[in-house]
């Protein structure tokens, strides 16, 4: 013969062992950081120490900052961008993307002319300096997409104010980020390159052939701001943490500047919602 138990008392078990059992634990917030590809080696290593893992699970996603900039204007769920120049941090502010009071440049690069370590190849920058000539027969010059990515822009104002743009115009290789123009040079399939500082210390299979005058292009600035759509108190203890002492130290062994205004050591997070 098969018992059933009254609907009643069938419910009320069940309430009973809803009570008894212990809570699934809640799961801690994941930041989602977006940051500009030439960010990457040095980010990472800030990200890796043990008062960023402190503050909860992050993840990073490099990329040109074009790219990231119009991940996050269609509604992206990151917390924190770092821009390689202010035009697509402007272009992020302009949307109503970025948390108010949050946005602060920084750090300071500057743009080099990058060869495979091997090459012999020497050349000094200055107006009308002979980049044909560098570049050989058939080789071309590598450097971010010159309409989008902030250093492929840096190198095209560069070139044009040196008076060389129209000869390098013919023979770029235009990659999709800074990163990706580095590899080209680092792998030997670019006989030269235009990347960040940066960059190249962080490469050893390129070196640096010469420095662009800061006065031949605009200042290479890296804004940060916290976004509306991932604010909280992880994205503000991050970027508190990226303004202080160690992730300075870190910063400019991997050939940053770290811009006063970021340089001071922060003493507490502000309250996120």
């Amino acid at each position: 013969m098969t018992v059933r138990l009254p609907a009643l008392w069938l419910r009320l078990g069940l309430m009973a062992a809803s009570i008894l059992l212990p809570a699934a634990p809640l799961r801690a917030a994941e930041l989602l950081v977006f940051a500009a590809a030439s960010l990457k080696p040095a980010l990472d290593t800030i990200l890796a120490t043990p008062d960023a893992q402190a503050i909860g699970t992050i993840k990073a996603s490099y990329a040109a900052s074009s790219q990231l900039a119009r991940q996050i204007e269609h509604g992206a769920p990151a917390g924190l961008f770092i821009s390689a120049d202010r035009d697509w941090m402007d272009y992020v502010e302009q949307r109503g993307a970025i948390a108010d009071g949050t946005r602060t440049d920084l750090l300071g690069n500057a743009l080099v002319l990058v060869a495979p370590a091997a090459s012999a190849v020497e050349r000094r920058i200055a107006p009308g300096f002979d980049l044909a000539g560098a570049l050989g027969t058939d080789g071309r010059l590598a450097i971010g997409e010159p309409n989008s990515v902030p250093a492929g822009k840096y190198a095209k104002a560069a070139l044009t104010a040196l008076g060389v743009w129209d000869t390098a115009a013919t023979r770029l290789v235009a990659a999709e980020s800074v990163r990706a123009a580095l590899a080209f040079v680092a792998r030997g399939e670019a006989p030269l390159g235009i990347v960040y500082r940066s960059d190249a210390v962080s490469e050893p299979a390129v070196r640096i052939v010469d420095t662009f005058p800061p006065a031949s292009h605009p200042p290479v600035v890296y804004p940060l701001a916290v976004l509306k759509a991932g604010d909280g108190r992880e994205a503000r203890a991050l970027a508190v943490l990226l303004r202080g002492a160690h992730a300075r130290a870190v910063f400019e062994r991997f050939g940053f500047d770290v811009l006063p205004a970021a340089a001071a050591t922060a003493t507490a997070a502000p309250a996120g919602r």
